[in-house]
């Protein structure tokens, strides 16, 4: 590689002691409530069979149960996410799910 091509290496952390400052969930959550600017995150997920066909199954059943044509994925999971997020309750929920799965 000449020394003129771009580098796609992120740049080094130029902290002393070489950890870079993470942001704090409450930044986090603050960010959230401001306007979006265009900018998203793809984010994936890899479900078993059985589970991909229950949530087309749930997803159908709630667009009847809202009257709408359909309900996407992308819905559930951005309301589930927003969900976990703010409610305390459901985040310590989850998090001993987590632990209980490994």
């Amino acid at each position: 590689m000449e020394s003129s091509s771009p580098s796609f290496r992120a740049k080094p952390a130029t902290h002393a002691d070489g950890a870079a400052p993470t942001e704090r969930l409450t930044n986090v959550r603050q960010k959230l409530d401001q306007p979006a600017r265009g900018q998203r995150t793809r984010r994936t997920v890899d479900l078993t069979l059985a589970t991909h066909r229950a949530l087309d199954i749930w997803q159908r059943e709630a667009a009847d149960r809202l009257g709408f044509a359909r309900v996407t994925g992308q819905e559930v999971l951005c309301a589930l996410i927003e969900q976990l997020l703010n409610d305390p309750r459901l985040s310590a929920h989850i998090t001993r799910s987590i632990h209980d799965r490994r």
